[in-house]
């Protein structure tokens, strides 16, 4: 059986991975495994400390590829990541994250990069689950949803939920938290994300499919 190690942002793109994505990759013949970010155990921190663990489990497990579930919003130049300041020159944000993974890709030991699939999802994780109105109206009680203008709105102005734009005002998971009373992403995050389902979020979010894709060929 084929393994991925999927390196997690933090407890909400984990519970998803487990979610959504460990039985779809077990029915693909591929064992996932989906550790966090081993120095915050929780958060975005430095690329060195990233790259290192990276590198660990590539050099510890040959048979394993390793890839990442990390957020662009809130990365920033202090976080050291590699080709950032070019990066940043790119106005297409789609174009700006394949940079950047081409960076982190390359920055890792020759020897292992071939079995290192860098994702960075655009903008957050969150914004996946921007991806169904009905199933959100569905899964948050009703005395809940007293932010239903601005979801209708979100919606509307965002076909493809991976656009939603990268301003804390406006980030996916404020735009929940204003949308939901007692918004928790880790709980809503699961409930919405396995309620949508892997197929159509997917089907929402190319760059996140592509992703998927690239993975379940290795």
């Amino acid at each position: 059986m084929k393994r991925i190690i999927m390196i997690c942002e933090g407890p909400t793109e984990q519970a998803f991975a487990k979610t959504n994505l460990q039985v779809f990759f077990i029915n693909r013949n591929i064992y996932l495994q989906t550790p966090l970010i081993k120095a915050s155990r929780g958060g975005i921190v430095k690329w060195h400390r990233l790259k290192d663990q990276i590198e660990t489990h590539l050099k510890a497990e040959q048979d394993a590829y390793v890839t990442t579930l990390i957020d662009y919003y809130g990365m920033y130049a202090k976080y050291q990541f590699p080709g950032w300041d070019a990066a940043q020159t790119i106005v297409n944000r789609i174009s700006r994250m394949d940079s950047l993974e081409q960076s982190m890709l390359q920055s890792i030991d020759p020897q292992f990069k071939h079995r290192f699939i860098p994702y960075l999802q655009l903008h957050e994780f969150e914004g996946l689950l921007f991806n169904d109105i009905e199933v959100i109206k569905s899964q948050v009680p009703p005395e809940d949803l007293v932010g239903i203008a601005e979801l209708e709105k979100t919606f509307a102005d965002y076909p493809n939920p991976e656009m939603i734009n990268n301003i804390k005002t406006t980030s996916p998971s404020h735009r929940l938290g204003r949308i939901i009373n007692g918004y928790n992403k880790v709980v809503y995050g699961d409930i919405i994300s396995e309620a949508i389902g892997l197929e159509r979020i997917r089907a929402k979010s190319p760059r996140f499919n592509n992703w998927v894709t690239r993975l379940e060929n290795i």
